[in-house]
């Protein structure tokens, strides 16, 4: 990668946008793409051979309205110590996220473009990319409005470990539930469990 010198959070990812934020044209970047050898590996996104693919930066990149959501925001946030197979997003409702569940990398919830960034955060991923995610107490009502497709024993288990957590944020936890409906559920959980 030496002729062209776009600055990347950390210089394993080349994209179109990073190429045309620096001023390379389109046609110079995949003249440069294709004469360093570089691959495909998502949509719009290119690095060299033999790089670690951190699944989580390209699914953002091909898809920059979704937002990791779910099991991905357990097992992130400590409220459960299984890794996620399948990464979970959750995007505004009419959006068409068709070749995200194809691949089968993706399980795809849907909301309203009102309600889609309600607890968004940027957190780093393991990669030390910066993606898109719900912060904890978003998560928690993730959780409490998904639970009929969620085991007892982890639904219960990620409340206990909410609620031991000393980051926790209860008027706010009240505030999301107020917005997406919940708040009585939530109300009833928390006082079983405090």
């Amino acid at each position: 990668m030496s002729e062209i010198r776009i600055p990347t959070p950390n210089n394993d990812y080349l994209t179109l946008e990073m190429a045309k934020q620096n001023g390379i044209s389109k046609y110079r970047f995949y003249k440069f793409i294709h004469e360093n050898g570089l691959e495909r590996i998502g949509k719009g996104v290119y690095s060299s051979e033999g790089v670690l693919i951190d699944e989580l930066y390209v699914i953002s990149h091909r898809c920059p309205k979704a937002i990791f959501s779910h099991d991905e925001a357990f097992y992130y946030h400590g409220l459960t110590d299984r890794e996620p197979f399948i990464h979970t997003i959750t995007i505004y409702s009419g959006y068409n996220a068709h070749r995200l569940k194809v691949d089968g990398k993706c399980k795809v919830y849907y909301i309203s473009k009102e309600l889609l960034n309600v607890g968004k955060i940027m957190v780093k991923d393991n990669f030390g990319n910066d993606i898109p995610m719900y912060d904890l107490e978003r998560t928690i009502c993730d959780l409490v409005r998904c639970r009929s497709s969620i085991e007892i024993q982890d639904f219960i288990s990620a409340l206990k470990t909410y609620i031991a957590r000393r980051d926790k944020n209860l008027n706010l936890l009240m505030e999301y539930a107020n917005k997406f409906g919940i708040d009585n559920v939530i109300r009833r959980y928390m006082e079983m469990m405090l």
